[in-house]
């Protein structure tokens, strides 16, 4: 069995092996209620619909106030 004769670099040998590790980079949709982008087949991380329900209600931050008057109630 022939045997090299010289030794290849390491830059061509990784350059090499590195040409078949590279990832694609992840298709994407536009959300057709609040039109962000995201994955197909997945909700919608920014308004949490998918196909025109609501899956995850968004959480929204009370303001200072807010939480005052509830301490006060409680």
């Amino acid at each position: 069995m022939p045997n090299p004769k010289r030794k290849h670099t390491p830059h061509r040998r990784d350059s090499r092996r590195s040409a078949n590790s590279k990832l694609a980079a992840p298709s994407s949709s536009k959300c057709p209620n609040c039109g962000a982008v995201k994955q197909p087949h997945k909700v919608c991380p920014e308004c949490g619909f998918y196909k025109g329900k609501l899956i995850i209600p968004r959480k929204v931050k009370k303001t200072a106030q807010e939480s005052r008057q509830e301490a006060a109630k409680q």
